[in-house]
This record gives structure tokens, C-alpha cells and sequence, in this order.
């Protein structure tokens, strides 16, 4: 068994890291992480532990996970992490140690290839178009030749192929297999090898996937575990509510109608009147969509359910999956594919039913998103810290969650409070990174409210002389599409920099378009306040048009926040505050990514200084220097300048 030292020591100036790294900077806050981490894995207790940017908590959870001799699960927040942690971090991690653990990556089914259903999905009628047929022949050639399955890996089929949704494992269809099929299952490959492994890698989805299966006491979808590592923890509530509530979206409804016509052609062709009922719920559930009105748009169920054409359409809908369901039960002996698409309709009419009965038990908020041609009805809890916390006590493990943003003000009541933990070590570790020297918040005066029609117009005054002074190299964050549009047409033709707005490509092409233009200005929404990460000199500062506060009108936020009201407690200082404190943390950890950079903050909201609640948010940001002066701003893009210039005569 290691020591909190020998830890300690795997990450200093001598450490086996170091030696295997180049590059690799020891770090003091670093290693405080990973021996707290160590210790709570060996006391089988639970840590809550920030870690400040540039920490490089990877390898602080990473070096305990392996040193420990035990299983230990680590989950991530989205695929790409998984993917980098499987094939990059852990192995090297892996390699220094000279250690024999074993480490496997399981995905949900969705990331893999089901043979059985490219096999169907070659002659279904939906899919005969050139461009489907040319898509399916990549993903076969393929087949022949994987040993994951893990649709990742293909490159030649764009990932908003329509192929994807009937090639893909598929739990109704795929659970029915036979188990002499299993051998050939990608699914079933993949979980056998985490079963067999040290170190699973997952993601939160599957994570809080296999957590509510074993809340409705259905089983598991991962193997048992001594510990769970949770990074980007600060995502979680979130996630665990999408799959501790109930979700019904015209997309599953319509996968059931196209599912039910291929397998009636396959296992029953004599049975047409299966095909005109699917057809009759693909009506359905286009004439549903139709009675919200053409724009899309999200609220509370019960704003909405008594409005005549909804009623009418939602009971027509109820019918139409009924009758489909009912002539499903006729055929489901016809084979399996019939049978999973009876089961598949049961489950849709019964999350339908519940939808609609709607019970002021305020245990969920029944609320709805309706897209430009599509629709979801959504049951999300009012609070996942009940039902998470039995998940977590059904099992004797140690659980570790970390993130760059877990506090608020220093304190994690919020975090805590949202996943029911009580009994947990806590740790804040700063950033390594010289805040003070190397970064400058900027404060501008003289700003309207936030709710003035003149707001976004008078922020862009305030920054067409930063952007001047930092020669573009700039993030202009917006709490809004329609105040991001807005700043990028009052900026069009008035900057001497290129502008990049979000939605003019993909997002991973829009960030290698930046660093590659290096003096460009970048407009973004939500999406690139987390998971960017651009370092260098190509980003020089960061723009926040508002303070993130959740709109009150959002169905759920609404809901909880007058939850709380009828509770008695404070739903602004309580929930909004730290939500948003949270969410501003994440857009400022975009300035500063590594040791050598160095940048100007703007946060533009006159809150921060107006309000009482405004030191909040300043205690929420890493310590440095804050001026209101213009001229400040532009003596440190000055400095910076000269600074590269002496570096360069060095």
C-alpha cells in the first residue's frame, strides 16, 4: 500500500511524472489534491475538493486511482474527455508508474455499432437516398475491421448522419438478442472488459444512467466499484436530472413509427395495417407540434395544457400511440424487432399519460421545449439530492468530485446541497497561475442597467478601445443570442479585427479558425463559457456582457425557485447567486490557461459594484489587480508588449 508521501513524491521535481512529462512543472496545490484524494480513497469517504486552473487535477486524481490497488471508476463530462483520458492522460500516467493496472472506456449504447441492425438498416425504405446508402457502405467497410465498435472512430460519415440513429445499439432492439448473439455484441464486449478492469473511464451521462437504474431497482450498466472519481463535477446536478426525471420528444415517437414500418416489412409484410397506423403517429405527432404555435419556445406545462388545440391534439396523439401499441401486442410474436417496438410504445404511453396528469405533488416540474420541427416533454425533480443520495448509499465506495468550479465565495454549501452530501472532506486549492501580475480586471463605468434597451449598444462603445488596446485576441462572452447578434452587427466594419461569431461553423472549426488568425475577436453564447481552451497569445482577453443569472422564466428554474419560496428560504441568495457565481467562474477560467499567459477581464454588468451581492461574485474569481480606468487597461497590454519584445531579443 503507497503512502500520502510516496504520492507526493510521484509528482515532485524527481518523480517518475517528471521523468516520463516533458515539461512537466511540479505543483504544490497539485499535490495537496492528490494526497487528499489518496487518503479518501483509502478511508472510503467522500472529498469535495476545488482545484483552482492550471492545478492539473487530471493527474492529481489519476496518480491516487492507480496507486491504490483498488477498482476505481472515473467520470467525466463529455466524450471528447473520455476519449482523452483513455488514450492520452491514463497511459502515460499508467507508464510512469511502471504499474499493471488495466483501464477500459465504456460509453453509453448509443456510441457503438449494433451489426445486426446495419444489416436492417441496408435495405430500410428511410434509407435508400444515395447519400444514406454511400454513409452506410463507410460505417460496413468499417464494421469488418473494428474491435470496439465505438463510432468515434469513423470519420468518413458527418455525425448529424441520419444513418447514425438506426445503426447504433439500441437497448430495446439490442437487450432482446439471443445469448449466442452476445459474442458479436460491441455493447456486451465493452462491458465485459470494464467488469475485468482497474480503471473504467465513463462520462456523467452513463454515469447518472446506471445511478437511476439502480434507484428503480432495474439492474446496472456499470460494474461494482471501490471508488468513484467525478471530474467536472460542477455539471452534475444537471445531468443526474435529466435521468432521475422522465423525457418524451417527437424524436423517440418518430423513431418508433420508422422502427415499427422496417420491422414490419422484415418480420411481418402481411401486416400493412402496422404501416398506416406509424404513418398515422407521424401525423400525430407533426399536427401536436403544430397546436404550440410555429415559434419554438419552453414553459411549464401547466401554462399551456388547458389551451383547446393542445387538448385536442394530445388526446388525439394518446389515441394514435394507443392503437399503434394495441396492433404492436398482435404482431410482438412475429419476432423480436416487433417486440421491442411494443414494449418501446408501452413505455412512451405511459410517460405520455404521466406527463399529462401533471400532480401538484411538487416532486416534478412538468414542462415542455418545443424546436422548429420537433417537440419534448419533460418530468424533471425539483431536487436530485434524495434520489442521489440513496444511489450512493446502496454502495460501500469511496466518491471524490472535483472541479475548477465547486465554490461559492469559498464555500460549497451550494454544490453540496444540490446532491444531498453531508458527511464530506472538503478542499480549495488555488490556481497556480500569477493572477496578480499577469491578469487585470476591468470594471467600465458609467454602464445602463442590464435590462435598458441600450445596454448591449453601450457595452460595444466600452470595448471597441480594449479591443483596440489588446489588438483583438478576445472572447466577448453573451448571456444571450440575441445580445451576442446584436454586439456583432454594431461591431461590423467598426473593429480593424476579423470576427468570428458563434454559429458561422463548428465550434471546434471556429476555435482553430481563431488561433489560427491570432488577432481575431470571438463572439459566443453559453457553449464557450466552459470546455475551451486556447493558450497562448492568441487570446488576451475576455469580455462578459452580464452576470449568468438563469432566466426566472426558464419552467424549471421558475419551479424550484418557488419551491424554495413556499419552503421558507431565500431562492435568489440560496440558488440564483451561487448558480450564477458558478457559471461567471467558468467564463473567466478562459483568460488564463497556462503559466506564460497573461490578459485582461471585462465584466461589463454595473451589478458587480451596484449590488450587495456583487463582492459574491468578486470573491468567486481568482485574486487580482481591479481597476475602473481605461487607461490602466491599455498601460497593461503596453507592458505585455514590451515584455514579448524583450523576450524576444533574449
Amino acid at each position: 500500500m503507497e503512502s500520502v508521501e510516496s504520492i507526493t513524491n510521484v509528482l515532485g521535481h524527481d518523480g517518475p511524472i517528471a521523468s516520463h512529462l516533458s515539461g512537466f512543472a511540479p505543483r504544490v496545490e497539485q499535490q495537496h489534491l492528490a494526497e487528499a484524494i489518496f487518503s479518501t480513497l483509502e478511508d472510503t469517504a467522500q472529498l469535495v475538493g476545488e482545484a483552482g486552473t492550471g492545478t492539473g487535477k487530471t493527474f492529481a486524481y489519476l496518480v491516487p486511482a492507480i496507486l491504490s490497488g483498488q477498482r476505481i471508476i472515473i467520470s467525466t463530462g463529455t466524450r471528447h474527455l473520455q476519449d482523452q483520458l483513455y488514450y492520452s492522460d491514463l497511459p502515460l500516467v499508467n507508464r510512469a508508474l511502471s504499474s499493471g493496472v488495466s483501464i477500459s472506456l465504456l460509453k453509453g449504447r448509443a456510441n457503438y455499432l449494433c451489426k445486426h441492425r446495419l444489416q436492417r438498416a441496408m435495405r430500410h425504405p428511410a434509407l435508400l437516398d444515395a447519400r444514406y446508402q454511400e454513409h452506410l457502405r463507410a460505417i460496413a467497410d468499417w464494421s469488418r475491421s473494428t474491435t470496439t465498435g465505438d463510432i468515434a472512430e469513423v470519420m468518413a460519415v458527418p455525425e448529424d448522419s441520419m444513418v447514425w440513429s438506426f445503426i447504433v445499439s439500441n437497448d430495446e432492439f439490442c437487450s432482446k438478442h439471443e445469448f449466442e448473439d452476445l459474442a458479436d455484441c460491441f455493447v456486451h464486449k465493452a462491458r465485459k472488459r470494464a467488469q475485468e478492469s482497474d480503471i473504467v473511464v465513463v462520462n456523467h451521462h452513463l454515469l447518472c444512467a446506471d445511478l437511476a437504474l439502480k434507484e428503480q431497482g432495474f439492474g446496472d450498466l456499470l460494474p461494482s466499484a471501490n471508488g468513484f472519481v467525478i471530474d467536472e463535477a460542477h455539471q452534475l446536478p444537471d445531468i443526474a436530472a435529466q435521468f432521475f426525471g422522465r423525457k418524451l420528444s417527437s424524436r423517440q415517437l418518430l423513431d418508433l413509427a420508422r422502427d415499427t414500418v422496417g420491422e414490419q416489412l422484415h418480420e411481418a409484410p402481411d401486416m400493412r395495417e402496422l404501416r398506416d397506423l406509424a404513418q398515422d403517429l407521424e401525423t400525430g405527432v407533426r399536427h401536436f407540434r403544430l397546436a404550440f404555435g410555429v415559434e419554438p419556445g419552453r414553459d411549464a406545462w401547466i401554462n399551456i395544457k388547458d389551451t383547446s388545440a393542445i387538448e385536442r391534439e394530445l388526446e388525439r396523439l394518446t389515441i394514435l400511440l394507443g392503437a399503434l401499441s394495441e396492433t404492436l401486442e398482435e404482431a410482438a410474436s412475429r419476432g423480436k424487432g416487433l417486440e421491442s417496438c411494443h414494449k418501446r410504445a408501452l413505455v412512451h404511453a405511459d410517460s405520455l399519460k404521466r406527463f399529462a396528469e401533471n400532480p401538484a405533488d411538487g416532486e416534478y416540474v412538468h414542462w415542455y421545449e418545443t424546436f422548429r420541427t420537433g417537440f419534448s416533454l419533460n418530468m424533471t425533480p425539483m431536487t436530485v439530492a434524495g434520489p442521489f443520495q440513496r444511489a450512493m448509499e446502496a454502495m460501500t465506495s469511496s466518491w471524490v468530485f472535483t472541479s475548477a468550479t465547486l465554490a461559492v465565495g469559498g464555500d460549497f454549501s451550494h454544490f453540496k446541497g444540490q446532491l444531498g452530501l453531508k458527511d464530506t472532506r472538503e478542499l480549495q486549492v488555488d490556481s497556480p497561475f500569477d493572477y496578480r501580475h499577469n491578469a487585470l480586471l476591468y470594471l467600465p463605468e458609467d454602464l445602463p442597467e442590464p435590462q435598458s434597451s441600450a445596454y448591449t449598444s453601450s457595452i460595444v462603445e466600452k470595448i471597441k478601445p480594449v479591443l483596440k488596446a489588446s489588438q483583438g485576441r478576445a472572447f466577448l462572452l453573451f448571456t444571450s443570442y440575441r445580445a451576442m447578434h446584436e454586439a456583432a452587427r454594431l461591431l461590423e466594419n467598426q473593429v480593424e479585427f476579423p470576427l468570428l461569431i458563434q454559429g458561422q461553423m463548428p465550434k471546434r472549426e471556429l476555435i482553430e479558425a481563431f488561433q489560427s488568425i491570432g488577432n481575431a475577436v470571438l463572439l459566443g453564447t453559453s457553449s464557450f463559457w466552459e470546455g475551451v481552451d486556447v493558450r497562448g497569445e492568441a487570446l488576451s482577453l475576455v469580455v462578459i456582457d452580464k452576470l449568468p443569472f438563469g432566466s426566472p422564466g426558464d419552467p424549471v428554474m421558475g419551479a424550484r425557485i418557488e419551491h424554495m419560496k413556499q419552503a421558507g428560504g431565500n431562492p435568489f441568495f440560496e440558488y440564483q447567486i451561487p448558480q450564477a457565481a458558478i457559471a461567471l467562474k467558468q467564463g473567466v477560467g478562459r483568460l488564463i490557461r497556462d503559466v506564460t499567459d497573461s490578459g485582461v477581464l471585462v465584466l461589463c454588468d454595473p451589478r458587480i459594484r451596484s449590488r450587495n451581492y456583487g463582492e459574491v461574485f468578486i470573491t468567486s474569481l481568482p485574486p487580482m489587480p481591479i481597476t475602473r480606468d481605461l487607461n490602466e487597461v491599455e498601460d497593461f497590454y503596453r507592458r505585455e508588449r514590451e515584455s514579448h519584445r524583450d523576450e524576444e531579443l533574449i
